[in-house]
């Protein structure tokens, strides 16, 4: 039993998989010839494992870029970091997250099928993250066995259709219109940032229609602005960090040189996720569709977050910027209000502040962009401080988790065990209930909620 939970769990935390699954599903659905079939079926998860490749090149690239910060200006405390906090808990909760994750999939899969909210959470990795937070903030309810699994994976599922549907109507300006949502646990920063975005901008003014000089042209070349941005990056930490440090990280290769080329890979790695995007949305909406109108009316994938990076790529290096700036004022109040410095982490910096660049973006264009991103960092500072103390009760002091739907779930989740117990997991549980269940009553402009632009 155990061997087939984590042969499932292993699947169910590749994207790549899910994906292909899905529109294999999907074209089987509309009938298609086989070698359709097979092209439409390969080429979503080929295109996934290309942007998680191009991903990973960004955080082995970001790696050193975090480490000379630290060093060259003397900062110490915590790095909000994902993986890190789900490898030390699943020492502990490896069972109870590997059941959460396959009832939270089957849930997810329910919800969409009989209800209005018809959002299929395709990014396997982050509900694994999530099952690992719910195993963990669960257990302290005093749950455990079959409740704590059917609980947890009602709570993942339910998330998992349920955040798509807030901000979907911010998602469909981002796309402009195509059948896609946003799959990824920061998205409700996402959405605070275009909401913020249109307070603040016009979308008209879009950070993609910044007239650039001729002579300037080449930056409308995404690679090159991204490489030429990264370098200044670079080298102004390796000169902070001082030649000695950096060459404990260059093995060999001289500093600058280093921080050079590292600023290049991180731009070639941004370029990568770019091609690897393309050829996902290039085959998965239309095989998409196969199960929209056959097997789940309507159906609608939410992805991860770097699939949206296409849409506006000026506003990725925008947001990236903005949100790190807001990361780094985060730190400073709240080493002024005395609590615990949260150094900002430049992997959910970059993915989640780009993510927050596009959606401010959206509604505000460049305003947008840069206020919404920096609200963005604010958040990835509060959100992790704030869901420390919750973790440290649990075992897991000095770690916690950056996204920020990890954030207000933690903190409410176990606010809610701490004051009332199961019984405050209870409500949780059937306020999510009645909100998926309330809107089969009430009629919408659109059939999956929030699915129309406004």
């Amino acid at each position: 039993m155990v061997a087939i939970l984590e042969f499932l769990r292993d699947v169910l935390k590749q994207p790549a998989l899910l994906m292909g699954l899905m529109a294999l599903v999907g074209l089987i659905a509309l009938k298609k010839p086989a070698h359709k079939i097979m092209t439409g079926t390969l080429k979503p998860i080929l295109g996934y494992i290309m942007l998680g490749a191009g991903a990973d090149f960004i955080v082995n690239n970001l790696d050193p870029l975090g480490k000379m910060i630290e060093h060259g200006f003397h900062i110490n405390g915590v790095v909000p970091n994902n993986e890190a906090i789900v490898s030390v808990a699943q020492k502990l909760l490896g069972v109870e997250t590997m059941s959460i994750l396959v009832v939270g999939l089957l849930v997810n899969i329910v919800i969409a099928r009989f209800t209005k909210y018809k959002y299929i959470f395709l990014t396997g990795h982050h509900s694994f993250f999530m099952a690992c937070l719910l195993s963990a903030v669960l257990g302290t309810s005093g749950m455990k066995g079959t409740e704590l699994i059917l609980i947890g994976g009602f709570i993942l599922g339910a998330w998992s259709a349920i955040s798509p549907a807030i901000g979907q109507r911010y998602t469909l300006k981002v796309t402009d219109g195509d059948e896609i949502a946003m799959g990824h646990f920061g998205s409700l920063a996402y959405y605070i940032s275009s909401w913020v975005g249109g307070l603040v901008g016009k979308p008209e003014d879009s950070t993609e229609n910044i007239e650039i000089p001729e002579q300037w042209g080449f930056l409308r070349d995404t690679t090159i602005s991204t490489a030429i941005t990264m370098i200044v990056f670079y080298l102004v930490a390796a000169i902070a960090a001082g030649p000695a440090f950096v060459s404990t990280l260059s093995d060999g290769t001289q500093p600058i040189l280093f921080a050079i080329m590292s600023a290049l890979k991180f731009a070639v790695g941004v370029t990568i996720v770019y091609n690897g995007v393309r050829m996902i949305l290039g085959d998965l909406i239309p095989a998409f569709q196969g199960i929209a109108t056959k097997i789940i009316p309507n159906a609608i994938p939410a992805v991860d977050c770097a699939v949206f990076f296409t849409y506006a790529p000026t506003a990725v290096v925008i947001g990236f910027i903005s949100s790190f700036i807001g990361g780094v004022i985060g730190m400073v109040i709240l080493g002024a209000l005395g609590g615990v410095l949260i150094i900002p982490g430049l992997v959910p910096h970059f993915f989640c502040g780009a993510t927050a660049g596009i959606y401010g973006n959206a509604t505000g264009g460049r305003r947008g962009a840069t206020i919404g991103a920096f609200v963005n960092g604010l958040l990835l500072s509060f959100a992790p401080a704030l869901l420390l103390p919750v973790l440290g009760s649990i075992g897991f002091q000095n770690t916690t988790f950056g996204d920020f739907d990890f954030g207000v779930l933690g903190i409410v989740l176990g606010k809610a065990s701490n004051m009332l117990g199961k019984t405050g997991i209870f409500i949780i549980v059937a306020v999510m209930v009645a909100a998926l269940i309330i809107p089969n009553f009430l009629k919408t402009k659109a059939k999956a909620i929030n699915n129309i632009e406004m």
